[in-house]
């Protein structure tokens, strides 16, 4: 039976204020990656001003205090924490894990790396693969027993609409074969960001965790800060969202109502994308990034990459 798919009151100019307007979120802990600028930050901000504690998981801490200072502000200033998260660095993962104590209820996968110069992690991986996907993926497995605990968690994973000139390439996620480029890094490793919601949520589901993956839409924010203008010309005419817009998807899978049970999907614009074709090629979700067989290959591939790491 083919299921149905979800819509909701918002669209593609909702903002994450919009989206949990009337949402009471006291209570629940919330922890958001890359939260000190751009769509990291509004997401945080929009979880935070519902009444979640929210936890700003950054690289840069001095950046995420002051980020935190400024969502903070008032009665909510004590729900804002920060902590420091280097996700290309698996040791900064692991600490920030075992630092980590009592249920989470949101997780939203939003740091990332784009189109960065071919640059490598200490155990050889890709920087991008390595940063959006693995370094995520060791965050969300190390912390499932938070979530699981909570309750109803909810998982967000951050993709892009370039995931769809990018399927998987096994073989060979960290180009050390082929000739690296690094747009068709990035998109893949936001195929990878994609099929990991599909997996996590089926494993997952039974401990009342839904995981959805998230296009946030093109935002300009420091995401774009490698790219050129040679690359800019090359790109299709996006039609740009605010920080505020491109948080509104985030916001929805982590906290709206209308999402309750809901995962293993893909959404864009506040609703679960179409599939993608030609005929819209700004829209929709690939095939490849929904295939449960790549799924449970990627999840395999990252968990013998990890044990590799831990083993080194």
């Amino acid at each position: 039976m083919a299921e149905t798919r979800v819509t909701t009151p918002f669209n593609a100019r909702s903002t994450a204020t919009d989206v949990v307007a009337g949402v009471d979120l006291t209570g629940q802990r919330a922890i958001v990656t890359g939260a000190s600028s751009g769509i990291g930050v509004e997401t945080a901000r929009a979880l935070a001003m519902a009444g979640a504690e929210v936890t700003l998981a950054v690289r840069d801490v001095r950046a995420g205090e002051r980020a935190a200072r400024e969502i903070g502000t008032g009665a909510v200033d004590r729900l804002v924490r920060v902590a420091s998260l280097d996700l290309s660095d698996q040791r900064s993962v692991a600490a920030f894990i075992a630092a980590w104590d009592g249920p989470l209820h949101m997780l939203v996968n939003n740091a990332g790396v784009s189109a960065t110069p071919e640059m490598r992690t200490a155990e050889g991986w890709e920087l991008q693969f390595a940063t959006n996907h693995l370094g995520h993926f060791a965050l969300a497995t190390g912390l499932h027993r938070a979530l699981a605990s909570a309750g109803r968690a909810r998982v967000v994973s951050l993709s892009s609409i370039a995931h769809v000139q990018a399927p998987m390439v096994f073989e060979d996620v960290n180009f050390r074969e082929r000739p690296y480029d690094r747009l068709l890094a990035y998109g893949e490793s936001k195929t990878a960001t994609a099929l990991f919601a599909v997996e996590a949520n089926r494993r997952w589901a039974d401990d009342g965790i839904a995981v959805n993956a998230a296009n946030p839409g093109a935002v300009a924010t420091n995401l774009g800060r490698h790219l050129t203008e040679e690359d800019y010309a090359s790109l299709p005419a996006y039609d740009f969202k605010t920080p505020q817009q491109g948080a509104a998807t985030s916001v929805l899978l982590a906290a709206g109502p209308h999402l309750a049970g809901i995962g293993g999907r893909y959404f864009e614009d506040c609703e679960q994308a179409v599939r993608h074709s030609p005929e819209t090629p700004l829209r929709g979700v690939a095939d490849h990034a929904t295939d449960p067989v790549a799924a449970v290959r990627l999840w395999q591939l990252s968990l013998d990459l990890l044990a590799g790491a831990r083993l080194a």
